[in-house]
This record gives structure tokens, C-alpha cells and sequence, in this order.
């Protein structure tokens, strides 16, 4: 067999090798014709993808808000979710809520919700009568009340607070009456004797009080109006000692019922210690300061302190509170007479008068304090006034003469 013949041969069963063998000879090296061939490294191909991906993710997101833009400017703002109302007896709920935390202006708006969107629960009726009492709003407090009644006369709830509010407005009679119709309904219901108890302290049939006080406190001694409406008894009867245990009770069961604070204070002025008098009456303010009596008391315990610099701040806040508070404005200007600031003194007095408080003492204060700065002919006329209600005061004649003195000397002069 010839070379050509043999290298044909070697060509076909070893392709890789001739092909080697001609880079080889061309490059003048043959020690390589029998190598395998070296395989070249492949191109990094991750980058492009990336760049791609991360453009084309890039370019998608500018469309995609463009379009959101789009949309909103064509569609306008979304309107704002309401809140879901919650139901009357959710309201009364929230209401009683509210009150045991002292939270009294609060919880009546939640019970006049309550009557807005049912105006047949008669307990939200009963429980708004109630705070409108502890506010000193009586007649408000009593219609709102016998708004209760009218819905449900059975309810020993119902009829137990109108005999509280009207108590508290002065209609004790009818009070007794209502308290009276609701331990029938409920003999096991504390707070029907306890509010009795309390009308019958004010009707002055004190040893009735006692028996149905006592009774409440056998039925539940952890109601802290039961405990407060015994130590107004006990307060009724003198015994002032008692009466601070039981409002001291009263306040460890809940401690966020300001008039609570107004009894304590109340009664230590009564005692004589007139520092605890004015602990409890400045705790008062703090408890709830949307009650103008806390301020009132604070400012007038003060002045019996002789504190008459500290008073007058305190009473200016209760006629802020409350500018139809006519015994607020009656104390600052006794405060600012006492103080010998008789202009001051004039326009208190004059508007606790114009509100309803008008006394023998008011008016000869206030006359007094006309003729001090020389003006004889109103000191006369309010002079004149507390002798129509006191013909025989003293103070009141003693006034008319100084001015007539006066009068008489500057004729002479």
C-alpha cells in the first residue's frame, strides 16, 4: 500500500489529527500532530441578560405609572370609607363606659345618640337625665327623665333615677313618690332604696333615710352610690366622721366621680380641718374640671383660710367654667369686698344678683361698697333691698346711717 493510500486511510479514522497535523506543518511544529485539540472559552453571556432585563423592567414600570396618573387625573380623588354606625344599644354601652370613668359630658352625648337612632330605649333617656342632674341642670335633667318613665314605666332603673334627678332639682316630694314605685317594681334593686334614702334625708324624715340606706348597702355594698348616699345620711345626722368613711368607700370603688370629692371636702369643712377640705375640693378640679362647684368650693375654703390672694384665681375659673354660676360670682365679690377692691367687689355682686342670687348679705355688701366710694344715693337703694328681705338687719340700718352721716356732712360743707 502506498503513503498516499495509507494517509487516506489515517484521514478517515483520525480527522482530528490531519487537521492538526496541516496547522502543524504550516507552523513548523509536528511534535503537536497527535495532541487533542484545545477547546476555546466560551463568551460570558449573564451581563447582556441582565442589562436587558433590568431595561426592559426599567421601561415597564414608567408605563406602568404613567398609566396609574392617567387614571387619576380621569377618575378624580376616591371618596373617603364612613365608618360604620354603630347600633343604639352599642351607644348606651359606650355611654356607661364613659360615666364610670367620670367622663360625664362624653357619655351624655353617647345616650342622646342612643335616643336619636332609637327613640324608644328608654334606659339611654333614664342615664342622660342622670348626668344632666350631676350638672346641675335640673329642670333639663327631670324632662329628659320622665321622657324615660313615659317609654317604660316598669323599669325600676327608670323610675329610681327620675326620683334622683327630681330630688336633686328640689321636687322632693315627687321623688320620694318615684323611689318609692321603683322598690315596688324591683325589691331587689339597691339603687331604688339608695336614691330614697337620699329624698327622704331631704324631706328631713331622717330615721326613714337611715332604714332604706342601710337596706341598699345589705343589698349591694359595692355600688359606690349605694356607700355615697349613706354617708349623705350619716352627713344629715351629724355624724360627719361616718359620713367621710362612707364617701372615702366610695371613692376606692370608683374614683372618678368628682361630686364624690365635693362631699368629702364638704364635710372636713364641717369638721374644721380646712387643709383635707381643700385637698379634697382641689382633687374635685382635677377629677373633672368641666365642674365649676370644685373651683368654687376650693376658692371659698381658701377665703375662710383667710387665703384671699389664692381664693380669687379659683372662683374666676368656676364663673369661666360656668358664667351663669351666680354663687361663684357671689364669692368673688364677698372675696374682693373683704380685699376693700369695692369696684371689683360691685361687678360680682351685681351679677350674682342679676342671676338669681340675691341675699340680705349681697345687698348690703354691695351697698357698702356704693357708699365707700362716695355714691350714697345706690348704697341706699341696696340697703334698702336687704331690708326688704330682712326688715330687721342690723347691718342693713347700720348702712343707711353711715350714708345718711355723710350726706348730712357734705350738705354742711
Amino acid at each position: 500500500m502506498n503513503v498516499k493510500q495509507n494517509l487516506t486511510k489515517f484521514a478517515a479514522l483520525y480527522p482530528h489529527a490531519i487537521m492538526h497535523v496541516s496547522r502543524a506543518n504550516r507552523q513548523g511544529n509536528t511534535t503537536e500532530m497527535y495532541l487533542e485539540p484545545r477547546r476555546r472559552k466560551r463568551r460570558n453571556s449573564f451581563w447582556p441578560w441582565f442589562f436587558s432585563v433590568l431595561i426592559a423592567f426599567s421601561v415597564a414600570w414608567y408605563l406602568y405609572n404613567k398609566q396609574t396618573t392617567i387614571v387619576k387625573t380621569l377618575r378624580g380623588p376616591l371618596p373617603t370609607p364612613t365608618p360604620t354606625e354603630i347600633s343604639a344599644a352599642e351607644h348606651v354601652a359606650v355611654g356607661d363606659r364613659l360615666f364610670n370613668e367620670g367622663k360625664y359630658d362624653q357619655a351624655l352625648a353617647e345616650y342622646q345618640r342612643a335616643t336619636e337612632l332609637d327613640p324608644t330605649l328608654s334606659k339611654a333617656f333614664a342615664r342622660w337625665g342622670r348626668i344632666l342632674a350631676l350638672r346641675h341642670k335640673g329642670e333639663e335633667a327631670v324632662r329628659i327623665a320622665r321622657r324615660a318613665v313615659e317609654i317604660d314605666a316598669e323599669s325600676a332603673e327608670n323610675q329610681a333615677l327620675l326620683g334622683m334627678v327630681l330630688d336633686w332639682n328640689g321636687q322632693v316630694a315627687e321623688a320620694i313618690a318615684a323611689c318609692l314605685r321603683a322598690t315596688k317594681l324591683d325589691p331587689s334593686y339597691p339603687l331604688g332604696y339608695a336614691y330614697l334614702a337620699e329624698a327622704y334625708g331631704d324631706f328631713g324624715r331622717i330615721d326613714a333615710a337611715q332604714k332604706m340606706a342601710t337596706k341598699a348597702v345589705e343589698l349591694d355594698a359595692a355600688n359606690p352610690f349605694v356607700r355615697r348616699n349613706m354617708g349623705y345620711i350619716y352627713e344629715l345626722m351629724g355624724r360627719y366622721k361616718d359620713a367621710i368613711y362612707e364617701y372615702e368607700a366610695a371613692i376606692s370603688l370608683n374614683p372618678y366621680h368628682a361630686f364624690i370629692y365635693l362631699d368629702l371636702g364638704r364635710n372636713y369643712r364641717l369638721l374644721g380641718d380646712l387643709e383635707q377640705a381643700a385637698y379634697y375640693f382641689e382633687r374635685a378640679t382635677q377629677v373633672d374640671p368641666a365642674d365649676p362647684h370644685g373651683f368654687d368650693q376650693l376658692g371659698w375654703t381658701y377665703f375662710a383660710q383667710g387665703l384671699y390672694e389664692m381664693a380669687i384665681p379659683q372662683l374666676e375659673k368656676a364663673t369661666k367654667v360656668d358664667p351663669h354660676f351666680a354663687i361663684a360670682y357671689a364669692h368673688l365679690g364677698v372675696t374682693y369686698y373683704v380685699r376693700r377692691n369695692y369696684e371689683e367687689a360691685i361687678t360680682n355682686l351685681e351679677k350674682a344678683i342679676s342671676l338669681g342670687a340675691k341675699t340680705e348679705e349681697y345687698c348690703y355688701e354691695l351697698g357698702f361698697s356704693y357708699a365707700y366710694l362716695g355714691d350714697c344715693d345706690q348704697a341706699t337703694a341696696w340697703f334698702q333691698e336687704a331690708l326688704a328681705l330682712n326688715p330687721s338687719s342690723s347691718v342693713a340700718k347700720q348702712g343707711l346711717a353711715y350714708c345718711q352721716e355723710h350726706q348730712g356732712q357734705n350738705s354742711a360743707q
